[in-house]
């Protein structure tokens, strides 16, 4: 095994969406360094003026929102009747496919909100079919280690000393590994990921060290080719994982939809403003 090394790391920046909600943001729609993800969102805030608006009901086309909550209680609704309630450790998964309409909206309670929304792209050929949705709730994650050192799979499979390590959530438009880790100072987790993946990382607390570079939170780690990667906690840490197979075809981005042109965005568009997007 050859680890991962650091190619780029992006700091997160400032953001309001949906009613003026608080985030902080990374993108990356035309980086191929990215794919298959798009964006992360986090939102985190002991504040209810920071995301007491929520997310009305707003549309995508063409992509899939993984949304993971630490802390914090949101209810998703959507146009094929589901309603989910996205509690503290959960998560919920959502394909738009050719089209939804939904919203997120904070059950408000003391404690404040700590949480992340991932874009996922979806490869054109999946990119009309019927929009689809699950949640998970928190002992649904599967957990592997100790409060000291605990990694936590939502998505995909990958390896660890040999042994597998498997998320709930494994039918998905493209393959993807999406992992939380927390663990203490001095704490370290070497993690076996496919080499034909993409690897990134997101710091969400504390600090971690990659190959001998250290990361503070708020950051976007895009990481080389190979086959695995190794975590080191500086202090306190929480890492995103996210790990996935590359789609290599042209990504165009327009708010809530991102196709393979700006015709099917203008399509998107007008389909969405005629009552036809989910049809």
């Amino acid at each position: 095994m050859t680890a991962k090394q650091i190619v780029r790391v992006i700091r997160s920046h400032a953001s309001k969406d949906g009613d003026g909600v608080n985030i902080q943001r990374v993108h990356g729609f035309n980086d191929s360094t990215f794919s298959p993800f798009l964006m992360i969102d986090e939102l985190k805030s002991e504040n209810p003026d920071d995301y007491v608006g929520g997310f009305p009901p707003h549309p995508h086309r063409g992509i899939e929102t993984l949304t993971y909550m630490l802390k914090g209680h949101f209810e998703h609704r959507d146009h094929m009747g589901n309603v989910g309630q996205l509690k503290s450790g959960g998560a919920q998964w959502m394909s738009a496919g050719k089209g939804v309409i939904h919203s997120e909206m904070p059950i408000v309670t003391e404690g404040g909100l700590h949480g992340f929304q991932i874009w996922i792209n979806l490869p054109a050929e999946k990119k009309r079919l019927p929009a689809k949705y699950h949640d998970f709730q928190s002992p649904e994650i599967n957990e592997y280690g100790s409060e000291q050192n605990l990694l936590r799979v939502i998505s995909g499979t990958l390896k660890e000393n040999d042994a597998l390590r498997e998320g709930p959530l494994q039918d998905t438009g493209v393959e993807t590994i999406v992992a939380d880790w927390r663990a203490a100072g001095g704490e370290s987790r070497t993690l076996t990921i496919p080499a034909h993946y993409q690897t990134n990382l997101y710091v969400y607390k504390g600090e971690v060290k990659i190959g001998g570079d250290t990361v503070k939170a708020g950051h976007w780690v895009c990481l080389g080719d190979s086959d695995s990667v190794t975590l080191e906690s500086v202090e306190n840490a929480g890492v995103l994982i996210l790990a996935g197979q590359p789609i290599d075809e042209p990504v165009v981005h327009y708010g809530p939809f991102v196709m393979n042109s700006m015709d099917e965005i203008n399509q998107a568009i007008a389909d969405y403003q005629n009552g036809v997007l989910t049809d």
